[in-house]
């Protein structure tokens, strides 16, 4: 955990819960510091952006007005997220349900949490950062920066999340998930061998 992670997450009443249960040692270990003066900024390495970039979907919590969270999948091609600087990425935003929740939430709160899974290998990034929803026809470069190819719906909005600190967690309770894409990839080549061995054994039973 970086020390911008914690001193974001580690706020007085989670330090608190901390002592009560005996793990405040462990925590300061971990980096754990007081929040700064000045708002931390994570810079994301290439294996944070590759990441990033291979994801099919992931979690994205706001807060409302009323300080409900609010927390929203987000899915679509690998690659649909794209990480534009060491510390921005963003996604195209189409038209959807038109309920605008995150979308609203975000223009009263620009700070949000983003999770990305790869549940094969069992690993989490979790994100914290401002968000920022630009309409395409604000700025089309960005627009079109975010599209996805090939994707034929509309794109309304492109979001942009500014990181201000990120951590990779635990792997032990991640169970393992695949998709339909990434059976294939498992199984095909599997049932490639098979098909190989039933033509070895018909061929074997003619000939004798």
């Amino acid at each position: 955990m970086s020390e911008s992670y914690a001193s974001i997450a580690f706020t007085r009443h989670v330090r608190q819960a901390q002592e009560r249960y005996g793990s405040r040692a462990a925590a300061q270990r971990l980096g754990d510091s007081a929040p700064g003066s000045g708002e931390p900024r994570d810079p994301l390495t290439a294996f944070e952006a590759d990441f990033i970039e291979l994801r099919d979907g992931f979690y994205l919590a706001s807060a409302s007005d009323t300080g409900w969270p609010y927390v929203q999948f987000r899915g679509g091609t690998p690659g649909f997220v794209k990480v534009l600087d060491e510390h921005t990425f963003g996604w195209a935003d189409f038209r959807g349900n038109r309920q605008y929740i995150s979308v609203g939430n975000i223009a009263g709160d620009d700070r949000v949490s983003v999770f990305f899974m790869d549940y094969p290998r069992q690993l989490r990034l979790k994100v914290f950062g401002h968000a920022s929803v630009v309409d395409v026809r604000d700025d089309p470069s960005l627009a079109q920066a975010l599209t996805v190819e090939g994707y034929r719906a509309k794109v309304e909005r492109a979001v942009t999340v500014t990181v201000v600190a990120f951590d990779w967690n635990c792997q032990q309770h991640i169970t393992p998930r695949y998709s339909a894409e990434e059976l294939r990839a498992i199984i095909g080549p599997m049932q490639e061998e098979l098909e190989r061995l039933r033509a070895q054994v018909r061929g074997g039973t003619a000939a004798a």
